[in-house]
């Protein structure tokens, strides 16, 4: 039987687990999403999403295993991700590893849910995606990375406020669009001009600093939306022209920023090479924006797929990096909710 790995993931509202072999090949996949929970709160609520992680993170890593056809002494190691995310959600994960690697004498590998991520764009290839320049763009993180190896690495910047997820989200309420915001958004901007509003790009021409900042795009879309000194509006009163145009101007402006700051970073750190994943890198006008100037710049870039961007246990194939080196970890492996600078 080919060596493999149980990767379990819980970061924040979607419990997962993935059967992976070495080479990388999914043999067992399972994700439980939590949308419909967290639906009527416009955004996710952490206490909730522990208990759904705990009612559903057994039969989750049940059917990853029935679907792999492999059995615990199958195992190479358990993988989790330990760290960053919300803590309830993280626990209720890392519990279950520790649990089954106790039960199964399995050793357990803690691992970087972000440099995860990062990892997830070389899933597939022959060739190795290190060194590069690794940015994670989500609903919970906007962050660079100077990557040396899949376990070397360094914070370089991120967001000083909102994540670009998170903008994407926040204004979607603004404009009464259902939850998830992010896809409900990018779908209503197809429709409009991304030039008919001019939004600030914030930070972009900053160049002696590779930091994001969008709440103060998000206070020019409310404006625009409500005027000033309103504390409520009914977007759904606007024309659908106007609602369009606001979807659209505020989407380029993100997107913008995001490469050009991603670019930015490629030129200082030297590395003609990005690799790109998270939630926001599934947004068809990032993906083909970036790649059109990457191409202009000659910048080798992966971004991952589509169905490695969102949160999922197969990234969790990272593990395997740490295995290679030794580097296992012990049941006191403890939950690091907080973004870590360096990715030991």
């Amino acid at each position: 039987m080919t060596r493999c790995l149980l990767a379990i993931e819980s970061t924040c509202d979607e419990t997962a687990a993935a059967v992976i072999t070495e080479d990388g090949k999914i043999l067992g996949e399972c994700i439980a999403t939590q949308t419909e929970l967290h639906e009527q709160f416009q955004g996710v609520v952490p206490e909730i999403a522990a208990r759904a992680h705990l009612e559903r993170i057994l039969p989750v890593i049940d059917t990853a295993m029935q679907q792999s056809n492999t059995s615990p002494d199958d195992l190479a190691a358990i993988a989790v991700a330990t760290h960053p995310g919300l803590p309830g959600s993280l626990l209720v994960g890392l519990s279950a590893a520790k649990g089954l690697a106790l039960a199964w004498r399995k050793p357990i590998v803690g691992i970087n849910h972000v440099q995860a991520h990062i990892y997830a764009c070389g899933m597939g290839l022959q060739d190795s995606i290190f060194p590069c320049v690794g940015f994670v763009v989500s609903g919970g993180h906007t962050s660079l990375y100077h990557c040396i190896s899949p376990t070397d690495w360094n914070y370089i910047a991120g967001t000083i406020d909102d994540a670009a997820g998170e903008a994407f989200d926040k204004v979607a309420v603004m404009l009464g669009l259902p939850f998830p915001g992010g896809p409900a958004l990018s779908k209503l901007a197809e429709h409009g001009d991304p030039k008919s509003i001019p939004f600030p790009r914030p930070l972009l021409d900053d160049k002696t600093r590779l930091d994001f900042s969008f709440s103060g795009l998000k206070t020019a879309v409310r404006y625009r939306i409500a005027g000033t000194g309103k504390q409520s509006w009914n977007a759904l009163a606007l024309a659908p022209e106007l609602r369009a145009n606001i979807a659209a101007s505020f989407q380029q402006a993100i997107v913008d920023c995001l490469v050009g700051k991603s670019l930015q970073a490629v030129k200082k750190f030297g590395v003609k090479r990005l690799c790109v994943g998270g939630g926001v890198a599934a947004n068809r006008e990032f993906r083909s924006q970036l790649t059109q100037a990457c191409n202009r710049q000659k910048i080798e870039l992966h971004i991952a797929a589509p169905e490695l961007c969102t949160d999922n246990a197969v990234m969790g194939a990272l593990a395997w990096e740490k295995i290679k080196l030794g580097q296992f970890d012990t049941l006191d492996l403890d939950a690091k909710p907080g973004l870590l600078r360096k990715g030991q």
